[in-house]
């Protein structure tokens, strides 16, 4: 796939992880996949289900580990070698709890932020240079560092129209950064996702 684009969702495989806060990033290319028209294929070779699109003339590998979350950077460095992707075409998107639920940020490169997955990511392709959606998901109410039933659990059902909204916006960034790059995709879309009314949604 000459010039591909690699995008990736971290989460963890298998149903009793698939509508946990963790995984929002998986929810977020199987937005993807569906707008794109894109079907889902295993890949064993690179510990992966991964669908090939096409989109604004360009060739896209969208990309959801089956590493689980804190061996993700098993498959995305596996995926860089073999098509020799620059890290400048590989976007992570990721969940974060240190965002309010509905923010999404996007930077071109940055550390991890504790967040073990992008810090597996890191150690396996030697770079911290390459673009990151952060998708914010919010902090139990008593802001404690130990999370992990937290982001292992299901968003509310009150939180459903902020999820909506948020994915949404994702959906739109990731799409502008393909088609305009990162500087108009952070520019346009970092911020807060106010619902359906957001003028950043996609058309």
């Amino acid at each position: 796939m000459e010039n591909a684009r690699l995008i990736v969702g971290l989460g963890n495989p298998g149903a009793r992880y698939a509508r946990t806060r963790h995984n929002v990033g998986f929810q977020l290319l199987d937005r993807l996949a569906g707008r794109w028209q894109a079907a889902w294929k295993p890949e064993k070779k690179f510990q992966a289900s991964v669908a090939q699109a096409e989109w604004q003339g360009q060739s896209l590998l969208l990309v959801q580990p089956q590493t689980f979350m804190n061996s993700s950077g098993e498959t995305v460095g596996a995926l860089t070698a073999y098509y020799r992707v620059p890290l400048a075409r590989v976007l992570v998107a990721v969940d974060d709890a240190d965002l309010p639920l509905g923010e999404i940020r996007l930077r071109a490169r940055g550390s991890s932020g504790g967040h073990h997955g992008l810090e597996s990511i890191e150690q396996h392709v030697g770079s911290r240079d390459w673009p990151r959606l952060r998708i914010g998901i919010g902090r139990t109410a008593d802001g404690r560092r130990e999370i992990t039933d937290f982001v292992l659990a299901p968003f509310e059902k009150d939180e459903a129209p902020v999820v909506e909204a948020v994915l949404t916006a994702a959906t739109g960034q990731v799409e502008c950064w393909v088609a305009d790059g990162i500087e108009k995709a952070m520019n346009r879309f970092n911020g807060t996702a106010t619902g359906p009314g957001d003028k950043r949604k996609t058309e």
